[in-house]
């Protein structure tokens, strides 16, 4: 019955999202709705792709594990983001009326720094789609358990394939009307079935007080780090990461640019970001109401295989709960993966045929380009799938590895080049080369560090001796991607303030904006 059910929704998702094609007429239609999402569609737009699966099972795992002290980044940091895409970027980037966040690169610097920053930007989703992927495996294998088709059961692997094809289909016909449609869909179940299922299990648990109160007593609910570098560090390197590298991202810039008018692009973006701070705590309850309930649960937690972890809340519902509460909790996974995982499909595949494909050949049709940004959806999935079937890390951190790439190499050109008009292409040209330099010196040092006290231990392991671990340098604790934003601020100020030898693109992006308005420059 579970089954059928969850077949059916699948099912009828791919019909909407098929159905959403007889919307797209050009690539504008494609890539930004059209410009003409209304402000109910905008908001669920924002809520349902940054509701994904890690919010659902990784982060809420992690705090059911560790607390909030450690879910600095998801929460905390992603909410954040929006609110200041909201008030800082949001009005700047509509009146642009560009087709994706590279234009605004090309237009502020130049062609170079377009290639470059939507290289990094496309890449950066590669984690965040392979950790949706990963997700619908994971629930399409959980719920296919026991199931054999001519004596064939359906591994994980082929699972997380399956999902794949599904979620390629609809994105790759509809574009963004298909995300916009079943966003507004896939947002109604997520709210309605976490609600009651976190009403079910918490009631089960003893109530409301009674869950909150064991997780204050245990500690769960201390948002500050311990008072260790080491820790400090880390919080604000989670954090950072995601409040600031999610900013230049395409699928914020899309959800803003997709709505009708100005004033719908500030308010969705606002009260999506709000709602998702709120609602992302429904997950962290549900998990640990799941604690109290089965404390083998607690053993779990501590298995170092991330999968494993991550199925904990999966086998808890359908163990635990009438089928009607399956039905709820898997209707309401499934909303939240699809509707992210078609957002992070479509926005490297945007990125890349318009800011990258285009500048080595000559200008596509519209007709063109509406293929071949179907074919990069399909060649983004292929990659993402391969990704999630050989990586072992965590959903959680799949998504902060790729926002490391978007805070080191795309935050500081956009930041400076709307706020500070003296930014210049040659001070974005030095930003984005000293910040690689940082943040990959960083992580070959580090690694190098760790290996060589591995080594030291192996070493006395063999020869019988006992090794003390010594205290490790405080410049091995700090984030890697922290000295590459150092470095990628210090890099802009110098480029732009120091003789310039590099070619400025074109005007100040507020005067570009006036110019957009006034109609003096083309769409």
């Amino acid at each position: 019955m579970l089954i059928a059910c969850v077949a059916l929704y699948m099912a009828a998702t791919v019909a909407v999202g098929i159905y959403a094609s007889s919307r797209v007429h050009n690539s504008k239609d494609f890539m930004v709705a059209g410009r003409s999402l209304p402000l109910y569609m905008n908001f669920a737009c924002v809520f349902a792709t940054w509701f994904g699966a890690e919010t659902v099972l990784s982060v809420s795992a992690k705090f059911a594990h560790e607390g909030l002290r450690f879910v600095s980044g998801d929460p905390f940091g992603a909410s954040l983001c929006l609110v200041l895409v909201a008030f800082f970027f949001a009005r700047t980037f509509y009146r642009l009326e560009l087709l994706t966040i590279g234009d605004y690169y090309r237009h502020r610097y130049g062609r170079t720094v377009e290639v470059v920053t939507s290289l990094g930007i496309a890449s950066s989703y590669l984690g965040w789609t392979s950790a949706q992927l990963s997700a619908l495996g994971l629930v399409i294998h959980v719920l296919g358990e026991g199931v054999s088709i001519n004596g064939m059961v359906l591994s994980l692997d082929g699972a997380i394939l399956m999902g794949a094809v599904i979620v390629t289909i609809y994105t790759m016909f509809g574009g963004m009307w298909s995300v916009a449609l079943t966003d507004v869909i896939q947002t109604a179940a997520i709210v309605i079935g976490l609600v009651i299922v976190a009403v079910l299990l918490g009631n089960r648990a003893g109530g409301f007080d009674v869950v909150v109160a064991e997780a204050h007593q245990q500690g769960k609910l201390n948002l500050l780090p311990d008072l260790t570098t080491a820790a400090w560090l880390t919080f604000i390197g989670e954090f950072l990461t995601m409040a600031l590298g999610s900013i230049p991202q395409q699928d914020v810039f899309q959800r803003v640019t997709s709505a009708k008018n100005e004033r719908t692009a500030f308010w969705g973006t606002l009260g999506g970001g709000l709602f998702y701070f709120g609602f992302a705590f429904v997950p962290m309850f549900i998990a640990f109401s799941a604690t109290i309930l089965d404390q083998g649960i607690l053993e779990t937690l501590q298995a170092n295989d991330p999968r494993r972890v991550q199925q904990i809340l999966p086998h808890l519902i359908l163990n635990k709960t009438p089928i009607w509460c399956q039905a709820l909790f898997f209707g309401a996974l499934l909303s939240a993966i699809l509707s992210t995982a078609s957002g992070t499909l479509l926005a490297p595949a945007s990125v890349l045929t318009e800011n990258v494909l285009q500048q080595f050949t000559k200008h596509f049709s519209d007709r063109t380009m509406l293929w071949l940004l179907r074919l990069l959806v399909v060649i983004v999935a292929v990659v993402s799938t391969s990704i999630s079937l050989n990586t072992n890390q965590t959903m959680y951190q799949l998504v902060e590895s790729g926002y490391s790439v978007t805070l080191v190499v795309a935050f500081v050109p956009l930041v400076f080049g709307v706020y500070w008009k003296r930014a210049t292409t040659q001070g974005a040209v030095v930003s984005i080369l000293l910040a690689l330099m940082a943040w990959l010196g960083g992580k070959y040092l580090q690694g190098g560090y760790a290996a060589h006290i591995e080594a030291l231990g192996n070493a006395a392991a063999e020869a019988g001796r006992t090794f003390a671990v010594p205290k490790a340098p405080v410049w091995t604790e700090v984030p890697p991607q922290l000295y590459g934003l150092g470095a990628a601020i210090i890099g802009m100020l110098l480029g732009s303030l120091l003789p310039n030898l590099i070619r400025n693109a074109s005007p100040d992006p507020a005067e570009l904006a006036r110019m957009k308005r006034s109609n003096v420059i083309g769409h």
